[in-house]
């Protein structure tokens, strides 16, 4: 049975669904960049394959933060929704906490731990990287 899930930015503007097989790639980012870009002490992100996403409504502004990686973003309430790299270009990640019900996800490792904030303990039981492995 294929999975559903929904999600938007806070204003309604955006919306998107992803359908498909099991939700499981899911880590804690403690990158610098979405640090800076969320405003955030770190940023949650589902990975599933650019063929199980899907925009419904609304057209995303779109920000090149490295030469490798773009951000999609609410242009209303500036919500940070998505992210694609070349690095992976047969993915897309999604914010855990733009979805429609993020507490039906639960991540499984840490990424950029080498960044990670050194006062934040989340979730210690949870393997990291240093970088991103996968």
């Amino acid at each position: 049975m294929k999975q559903l899930q929904e999600g938007g930015c806070h204003c309604g503007a955006l919306r998107y669904r992803l359908e498909g097989g099991a939700f499981d790639d899911i880590a804690h980012c403690h990158c610098s960049v979405c640090r800076k870009v969320t405003g955030g002490l770190l940023v949650t992100w589902l990975t599933v394959p650019c063929s199980a996403f899907q925009w419904l409504q609304g057209t995303p502004q779109r920000y090149d933060s490295s030469a490798s990686c773009v951000r999609y973003f609410c242009r209303r309430c500036g919500a940070h929704v998505a992210l694609t790299t070349d690095l992976s270009p047969e993915s897309i990640d999604i914010t855990v906490t733009t979805l429609d019900h993020p507490e039906q996800l639960q991540p499984s490792r840490h990424i950029w731990t080498a960044s990670r904030l050194p006062w934040l303990h989340l979730d210690e039981q949870l393997p990291g990287e240093p970088g991103e492995t996968l």
